[in-house]
């Protein structure tokens, strides 16, 4: 008899498609007297080419095994050629925190509220594994053949795309439409946003989007919010492939302002009402979160983990620009700080009635919210400089100013200024910003303005 021949040793990275959630695995192991265990895992999460990661969310006969034998087998199923593979395991250590516990939670929300289940899902650790031996299994022929998957885009070629549209961005305004336009034209995502990190806040704030309704320019996430704020928070991309109703936002009133000013200052969220997918990736540079990249879709299983890759390979460059685009300008003189240029003269129209709250420096414009925090005092200041004859000003007149409360490091600046100018764009064309220059832009009011300033 001729004796069989080994199974065929393969790499990790093959295995990824196989790690999606769509399949359930099915776990191996045996208790401290030899007897066998055999177990569905909701979820299976790549750590990297020796690693892997298992939710823990019973105390069940896995768990007990596991503690007295580490180790373990793994079947797994790649749903896209019906090809298996089996994976032999020994378990580290289980974490309950950190980027690879906050990734697995967020996606576990996913699966859980697919199958029903977001109540009873609950995420006590991540079991890590070492990966000893990974097998793939002889493939039993098929009655018929699967259809082939749709064609994907060479993710190189896209990226390299992407460099050159990144590359050639002289405003920060550019160099997010060339990221979002990246997505749309190459990889066919119809829905994403980018968001700058407030570290003083400890929010992040919508600057650019692409395929909503409305823009949400200015709508604001809390860090560890959803899997955009876990993923600004943990450093880490996340990303889930079904329905989830664990992480949706809330539309509650992010702040109280008190009986003086009772309108509200919520921006309404962008996002899709029922996602499907959703991928979040931090922007980082010099080993800070600038932002998060995120996109999401009204279909299951839309985003792989080569899509995950890349948009963490685009959204490093990105994060870099943001850092560039905050702009070291030449020092100004005192008269050019304080240069009353002429101003057109104000055409004839309705009188904008603008009302400032010091409080947390919320500027209304008509009764109508605007904007609210360090744009909103920029706004405040630019308005009382345009009455009085100004209309030129400098990024560093801004930095100068301590009233505006920048913050001292990596203040985000131009990030600021792109989300008033966008907010004004969209809500009240009658007052512009116009970049006139490295560091410099000019403030136009094209009507009658009132102000009020209130103290509450």
């Amino acid at each position: 008899m001729t004796a069989a021949l080994p199974l065929p040793a393969v790499d990790l990275g093959e295995v990824r498609p196989c790690l999606e959630g769509a399949i359930p695995a099915i776990m191996a192991t045996t208790a401290a007297d030899g007897t066998p265990n055999v177990a569905y895992i909701s979820q299976v999460y790549y750590v990297d080419e020796g690693h892997v990661a298992l939710s823990f969310q019973f105390f069940n006969k896995t768990r007990q095994n596991l503690l007295v034998n580490p180790r373990s087998t793994l079947l797994v199923l790649n749903p896209l050629n019906a090809v298996f593979y089996r994976l032999h395991l020994r378990y580290l250590r289980t974490e309950d925190a950190g980027p690879v516990f906050e990734s697995m939670k967020a996606q576990l929300a996913g699966i859980a509220s697919h199958t029903g289940m977001a109540d009873v899902f609950r995420l006590r650790g991540s079991d890590i594994h070492e990966v000893i031996e990974v097998e793939r299994l002889p493939q039993e022929p098929l009655p018929e053949a699967l259809p082939p998957p749709p064609p994907r885009p060479n993710f190189l070629a896209v990226l390299r795309r992407g460099s050159a549209r990144l590359s050639a961005a002289r405003s920060l305004g550019a160099a997010l439409d060339a990221t979002l336009d990246t997505l749309e034209q190459d990889l066919a995502v119809r829905h994403a946003m980018v968001l700058i990190s407030d570290a003083a806040s400890q929010r992040l704030y919508t600057v650019a989007s692409r395929g909503y309704d409305t823009s949400g320019v200015g709508s604001e996430i809390a860090l560890g919010d959803g899997v955009i704020g876990v993923a600004a928070r943990e450093c880490t991309p996340v990303r889930i492939m079904h329905m989830t109703s664990a992480y949706l936002y809330s539309s509650a009133m992010r702040s109280s302002l008190g009986d003086a000013q009772p309108q509200s200052t919520d921006i309404p969220y962008p996002g899709l009402p029922e996602p499907h997918s959703q991928l979040a990736v931090p922007l980082q540079s010099a080993g800070r979160v600038v932002g998060v990249l995120f996109v999401e879709s009204p279909l299951d299983m839309q985003f792989s983990f080569e899509d995950e890759d890349l948009l963490v390979a685009l959204g490093g460059q990105l994060g870099a620009a943001i850092d560039l685009m905050q702009e070291a300008e030449a020092p100004c003189t005192e008269d050019e700080v304080n240069a009353t240029t002429p101003v057109p003269a104000v055409a004839a129209g309705p009188v904008l009635q603008v009302r400032h709250y010091r409080s947390n420096d919320s500027v209304f414009i008509n009764n109508a919210y605007l904007i609210k925090g360090v744009a909103g005092a920029i706004l405040w200041k630019l308005l009382r400089h345009s009455q009085q004859g100004r209309s030129e000003f400098t990024n560093r007149e801004l930095r100068l100013d301590s009233s505006l409360r920048l913050p001292e490091v990596a203040d985000n600046l131009e990030a600021r200024l792109l989300l008033l100018h966008r907010r004004l764009a969209e809500q009240c064309p009658q007052l512009r910003i116009h970049k006139t220059g490295r560091g410099c832009f000019r403030f136009e009011a094209q009507g009658p303005v009132e102000l009020e300033d209130i103290a509450a």
